[in-house]
């Protein structure tokens, strides 16, 4: 296919999907697709709730027209998905991805092009995409309808590595759709492109990205929790550390969102697939997963060496999104502090200038607040780096916790001698 006669459509227009719709539709007839009606009407009007593109940036892609009709995806000739692909119970959960399989079935026509930028396991385009695709639509792979693969390297909130300027993996199903959609992606990719013999080395490479950074994660906060036990800063240990040049730099913490900890799973179910344990992937994504339930018992034990009163203790937890400066809340572990401190009796708000308080409410059954309240609580947890929060001192935090509030530093955003834990 000539790029030049492409008839592009995005579908699903999250943090992966809207930046790829906008940016092609600034040089190409391009359609915005999401079933989310209001995600679409707020996009209609111009505003990006994610601030993942930001209002300006929608306004330039003159090209870009947004839907939530299905019949106006037989309009188009080239399909991207960027769909969720999220895990349930340690399991892949390919229904989003299934689900715009069965959608497109019902409008593709023959030679027209699908690439797809959801994380999977190896094998999962050709495994379960396809074969759906066949069925519905009646035409054969590769014959009538080709395939590519270019996973996304989307890192909400990050305004440094954007869309355009990260190296993108490309593949294809046939020579062809390689050379196809190496040039489409070339068009828009600043920073360029990274051909792959085929989709499942792409789908591979996007994993491992991923549970490497998981993993690497997990043996930071295994140190802290042993160095924690000792007696000794976490952070002052890796700062020395650090000054080996060949020492990676990670930082323990909470393991949520969309991507990091989702994927080991992904990786671990095909591997278990294949008649092999994933031991080191799955041992990282346990550690990570107990975070939260270790952080509130570090919080709990200090409060009762403090004698403060558990049940009834009020709670401040600065941050619910799943990482700094974005408004994603998916797979977010703030919330399993939150529940967590809530199974003890304690009374816990929530502060973050990022997070809809309806979203929050929907997905998690938990309030937020519009600000922290005065001299009300017994301590305070700084969960998220949100810049917001990196811009307060000690002086202001206390303000908002009794005499002897304590306060648990989970991102190191104050000195030292200004918190009373840090992990």
């Amino acid at each position: 296919m000539d790029i030049n006669q492409c008839r592009i459509a995005v579908i699903g227009l999250g943090y992966v999907g809207l930046p790829l719709a906008v940016e092609f539709g600034r040089f190409y007839p391009t359609l915005g697709f999401d079933i989310n009606e209001k995600r679409i009407d707020q996009l209609g009007s111009g505003t990006d709730v994610s601030y993942e593109v930001g209002d300006e940036a929608i306004a330039r892609s003159s090209k870009l027209k947004l839907s939530a009709n299905p019949d106006d995806l037989a309009l188009c000739n080239v399909y991207i998905v960027a769909v969720p692909t999220p895990a349930e119970d340690s399991r892949p959960n390919l229904n989003p991805l299934i689900f715009a399989c069965e959608l497109l079935g019902k409008v593709l026509k023959k030679d027209d092009v699908i690439i797809f930028e959801s994380t999977v396991y190896p094998g999962a385009t050709e495994e379960k995409c396809v074969p759906c695709i066949e069925e519905v639509s009646g035409l054969k792979f590769n014959l009538d309808f080709f395939v590519g693969y270019s996973p996304e390297r989307i890192n909400p909130g990050d305004k440094k590595r954007g869309l355009t300027q990260v190296v993108k993996l490309v593949s294809g199903s046939t020579v062809e759709t390689e050379q196809f959609v190496r040039e489409l992606y070339s068009s828009i990719i600043k920073a360029g492109v990274h051909v792959v013999s085929s989709i499942k080395i792409a789908e591979a490479a996007k994993l491992i990205e991923n549970v490497q950074r998981d993993v690497n994660i997990a043996l930071i906060n295994e140190f802290s929790m042993i160095f924690n036990r000792l007696g000794i800063d976490t952070e002052e240990v890796l700062t020395a550390a650090e000054t080996k040049w060949n020492f990676l730099s990670f930082r323990p913490g909470l393991v949520g969102g969309h991507c990091i900890g989702v994927d080991s799973y992904y990786l671990a179910y095909k591997a278990e697939e294949i008649g092999h344990h994933a031991v080191m992937t799955l041992s990282g994504r346990r550690i990570n997963e107990g975070m939260a339930e270790h952080i509130v018992v570090e919080l709990i034990k200090k409060m009762v060496q403090r004698c403060f009163p558990i049940h009834g203790a009020r709670v401040l937890l600065l941050g619910c999104t799943f990482k700094e400066n974005c408004t994603d809340l998916r797979n977010t572990k703030i919330v399993d502090i939150a529940r967590k401190l809530i199974d003890y009796n304690v009374q816990v708000d929530i502060y973050d200038p990022f997070a809809n308080k309806d979203d929050v409410l929907d997905m998690y059954d938990l309030n937020t607040i519009l600000s922290p309240a005065l001299a009300a609580y017994d301590a305070v947890v700084l969960a998220v780096a949100h810049d917001e929060f990196r811009s307060f001192d000690e002086e202001i935090i206390r303000s908002w916790g009794k005499a002897q509030c304590l306060i648990y530093d989970l991102k190191y955003i104050l000195p030292k001698a200004s918190s009373d834990l840090r992990l």
